[in-house]
Parts: C-alpha cells; structure tokens; sequence
C-alpha cells in the first residue's frame, strides 16, 4: 500500500455526531492533522473543539448556504457527515439528509474537491418506509449523480464512544429504571457495527482514494437485541429487569413519550425499523478496507468502560 499523505485537508460536515466525534479521533490517532470540522449543533460542537483544540471546528448549518462554503476552498476530500436521524417532522429529514447533501456537492464542485466519501446507510436496503430511510436514498441519489469521484458506504446500526440514541441512550436509560421493557421476544436479530470499526473503514477510504463503488458496512456478528440488552446491562452493572411487552403497547407508549418531547431520544419509526426483519448480507470488509474487526464483546467494553472517552454524551 502506497505511503499515506497525512496532510491531506480533510472537510467533515455533520462532524459532531457519533461518527463524526469517533473519527476525528481516529484520524489523529493516524496523524491525520489538517481537519475542518462543520457542524450545526453548539453543545456537541463545544465538546469537540473542547477535546480537540488543534483542529478547524466550524459552527455551520450546511443546509443553506453561508461563511462555511469558503471553509471547502482547498480541501482534497469531503466526508459527509450530516444526517438527521430521528425527528417527527418531514421537513427536518429534508432539510438535513437531502438540502444539505445538494448544498455539500454544489460547493464542492465550485472548490474543485475531487472525491467524498458518503456515509449512507443499511436502511435503504431495509424493509422500513419512513422520512429517514426515503431521504437517505434522496442522499444518495445526489452523490451518485454528482460526477463527483467517490466512495460510498452504508452502515448498519452502530454502537461507541458519543452514542446519544440507540445503544448508548438505552445504557443510560436502564440504569435509571427498575423495569427495562422490550418489545415482544427481543429476538429479532441484529448486526451492530462498532463505530471505531468503520472509522477506520473512512481512514482506510481517504487513504486509499475512490472505489466509485458502494459498500455495505455491517457488523460482522449475528446477535438478538434481547442479547445485546443483556449484555449491555451486565457491562454497566444496571440492576433493572428485562421485561417482554406487546409490540403494541411498546409503540403506544413510545407516541405518548413524542407527545411531551420535542426531540425524543427513540421514535415509534425507529421502532418499526429495529422489529423490521432485515438481515444484511455481510462483505469481507476487513480485507478490502484492511481493518481487523474488533469482537463484539470487546466492542462493547471499550464502548461502557475506556476511562477517556465513555463518559462523554452528545446532546439531544
């Protein structure tokens, strides 16, 4: 493998999420210096400049054009980032997931930047039918007709360092409740992919410069989510127990929750697609991206335990 240009300028909107916290991380770790980091949300952007002061930290909103395009001007490769998750408005997942894509490769062309690495997502391959999974699919129709050189990959569900919902948010939710309800068995599975893992997958993709291919990104173990709950609960010592309820009444109470949060942590379409029966075909992405995976159990350990960055949550 030819030596990597660590002076490359790399440009990451959407940085302060969980993928973006985990692979500015890893990026230094590779001595990746020349870091522009665009993001919209104040508090977890203050943390990480905060962690990580030697780098560009951009306070932006790249869902309508502004100062944050002349940020682009010299880049070598973009990272798109940017994502709206969970929301129960339409127009969230538009202005975030498909707005914000137009805007990114529109600027990147005026600047001249080559090459992006697109982070999709699992879902677009999934049963679930829902403003995220149709916008990310907009997303990824914007990169795709771009012109522009790139690499695209589609996680499944990931779990780490910074996680404010899925896995991360029921750590923290089961440590405050005597009774951890699940909906129905919990035996569906799932394939979670540890967000170092695929950072390293980025780092492996900018150094390695445009497959023009996508690649589905999914973690190598098959487990139940009822067996990740257990394992998540025995790792943080939670004292809760787990409790097998109706689908139904899981789903009611999750839109009685929406009802008096504006920004709910877990939505009835994040319900629907967790229960959906979506198995992804797994990729020898080790070899192609030349990354050891790191075994779940391990994962999930350094995830609830690593004494540097396990304590650290992203805000709402």
């Amino acid at each position: 493998m030819a030596e990597a240009n660590k002076n490359l300028k790399i440009i990451i909107p959407g940085a302060a999420g969980l993928v973006g916290q985990n692979l500015i991380i890893e990026l230094k770790k590779q001595g990746y210096t020349n870091i522009v980091a665009l993001d919209k949300y104040r508090e977890n952007l203050e943390m990480l400049e905060k962690l990580h002061p030697d780098i560009t930290v951009i306070e932006a909103d790249v869902s309508e054009p502004g100062d944050w395009q002349q940020a682009f001007a010299g880049g070598d490769v973009v990272v798109m980032l940017q994502a709206q998750i969970g929301s129960k408005y339409s127009d969230d997942f538009i202005r975030n997931n498909t707005r914000s894509a137009e805007y990114v490769v529109d600027t990147m062309k005026q600047q001249k930047i080559p090459y992006i690495v697109h982070i999709s997502s699992s879902v677009v391959e999934s049963a679930a039918d829902d403003d995220y999974t149709n916008t990310k699919k907009a997303q990824e129709r914007i990169v795709l007709e771009s012109g522009l050189d790139y690499t695209m990959l589609r996680p499944t569900l990931m779990f780490g360092w910074f996680d404010r919902k899925h896995l991360g948010w029921l750590s923290r939710f089961m440590k405050k409740v005597p009774l951890f309800p699940i909906p129905g068995s919990g035996k569906v599975t799932r394939q979670p992919l540890y967000v170092v893992d695929f950072c390293r997958i980025i780092v492996s993709a900018i150094r390695s410069g445009p497959h023009n291919k996508i690649f589905d990104i999914t973690g190598r173990e098959k487990i139940t989510y009822v067996d990740i709950i257990r394992k998540i609960k025995s790792t943080v010592g939670a004292k809760c127990v787990i409790l097998s309820i109706p689908y139904s009444l899981f789903w009611i109470l999750l839109k009685i929750y929406a009802m008096f949060d504006s920004n709910p942590p877990f939505t009835t379409d994040q319900l629907e697609a967790l229960v959906a029966a979506d198995e992804f075909e797994v990729i020898p992405w080790w070899d192609i991206f030349n990354v050891k995976p790191t075994p779940f159990d391990e994962a999930i350990r350094e995830t609830f335990c690593d004494p540097e960055y396990s304590n650290y949550t992203l805000k709402f």
